[in-house]
């Protein structure tokens, strides 16, 4: 069981998806802890203009998102003493009584066949305006454009960019035996609009996105083998891109979106290589008696982190990614797999194991240093939000597959969660256009 992530997490999934049952369509998301060191900030239900009435709470969807962070602690709203949605009604007096550090108010008017959503971000305490603006959306548009102003209020107030208008793509299971399906779903951050991109009765395993977010590359054994498979999300159009002989795994995209590298053992030993898309020329990168498997791109393309037993027992590498010399990079520790860069390529997460449990750790590049970012026995998979905010990585908890999420700085958590059902294998997709 010890070795189970390392090889590719290959019979991890097979082992989770015969503990599989069923599962429903959105994942449910619990926030834990870290609301003490949070910002207080009041997100007042919307007006409404000329009529307009979305079947969606705007303002709710924005809270919500805030929350999420870690960084934001919404009032509820039946703690307001008003419900402000002009400048001419705003008090200051009313949300400096309760503490509030920002204040944002804002109105949807009818436009079109959709609406037009304004808003207002005030600092409650200095008595500024510090962001004003509009957007349009459709009926079907309106949780997404919750986000985007999400996006912006959080941006404004932490001069890092906002996340909640991602997507993050993840396995899930459906039913049991002969009867079992297994789903490679996407969502949005916040765990609504779920679509299947593909289903199958045979596992499917390691998505990896594009740098565009309009692809995802990921394994499938619906032949009874493993290949590797790149699909467009819009139009459901796929190519296979690896079936050799042997293990064809771990996909990993180029930051320009050209590459793939990949794990694959036709020539023998699992080792690393790299096939251009556009001309399916094929380069072998690492050659060696060891096991080399997890491959990953630098976000400037000019270096591969991957998971190797080179020097005994599993640990992470670099070296150059048009090839040569491999440099070992973790250190404290007898098992460290399974990397995720962070956009800033200054720290990696990674599956560590300590006591025999699997637990993910953040490994500081320049210095060394490495700490535990969470508490389980059987923490796996982890992937870095595209603003390196937090670290999405899969759990156990009371016998099933979840989805847990931990800030870097050591703030709140969350766990995603389907009711009765396995959720594993989660990536978070690049900044969305």
């Amino acid at each position: 069981m010890q070795s189970v992530p390392f090889l590719s997490r290959l019979l991890f999934a097979l082992v989770l998806l015969l503990l599989a049952s069923g599962a429903q369509a959105r994942l449910n998301i619990e926030i834990r802890g870290g609301t003490e060191a949070a910002q207080p900030i009041a997100i007042v239900p919307f007006g409404m203009r000329e009529g307009a009435a979305p079947a969606l709470d705007v303002a709710a969807v924005i809270a919500a998102d805030l929350a999420r962070t870690g960084r934001f602690r919404p009032l509820p709203q039946r703690d307001m003493l008003a419900q402000p949605s002009t400048r001419e009604e705003v008090d200051p007096r009313d949300w400096r009584l309760l503490g509030v550090n920002n204040l944002v108010i804002g109105a949807i008017t009818p436009e079109g066949q959709g609406f037009r959503i304004a808003f207002t971000l005030y600092d409650v305490f200095g008595g500024s305006e510090l962001l004003a603006s509009s957007l349009s959306a459709t009926s079907a548009g309106l949780r997404q454009a919750a986000h985007r102003i999400a996006d912006r209020i959080y941006e404004r107030l932490t001069g890092q960019p906002g996340v909640a208008a991602t997507r993050i793509a993840y396995i899930t299971t459906e039913g049991s035996g002969a009867t079992q399906t297994v789903a490679l779903r996407v969502a949005d951050a916040d765990g609504y609009n779920p679509q299947t991109i593909v289903a199958s009765s045979e596992p499917l395993m390691s998505p990896a996105w594009s740098p565009d977010g309009r692809r995802i590359a990921y394994v499938s054994f619906e032949n009874q083998r493993p290949a590797i498979y790149v699909q467009e999300l819009s139009s459901g159009r796929r190519e296979l891109v690896a079936s050799y002989p042997g293990i064809n795994s771990s996909p990993a995209f180029s930051p320009d979106g050209r590459r793939l590298a990949m794990t694959l053992s036709k020539d023998g030993n699992p080792d690393i290589y790299v096939l251009d898309l556009a001309s399916r020329t094929l380069a072998r990168l690492t050659d060696h008696y060891g096991i080399d498997t997890e491959p990953l791109f630098s976000p400037d393309g000019e270096r591969l982190f991957f998971t190797s037993n080179r020097g005994g027992s599993p640990q992470i590498y670099q070296m150059p990614a048009s090839g040569g010399a491999a440099q070992r990079v973790s250190f404290e520790g007898d098992y460290n797999a399974s990397a995720s860069l962070a956009p800033d390529a200054q720290h990696l997460a990674m599956v560590s194991r300590l006591n025999g449990q699997f637990r993910i750790a953040l490994l500081d590049l320049a210095r060394g240093a490495t700490r535990l970012l969470s508490s389980g026995a059987l923490d796996e998979s982890p992937s870095f939000a595209p603003n390196g905010s937090m670290v999405l990585y899969a759990t156990v908890e009371g016998g099933r597959g979840v989805l847990a999420a931990t800030a870097v700085d050591g703030g709140a958590s969350q766990r995603l969660s389907q009711d009765g059902g396995q959720v594993r294998e989660p990536a978070w997709s690049p900044m969305m256009p």
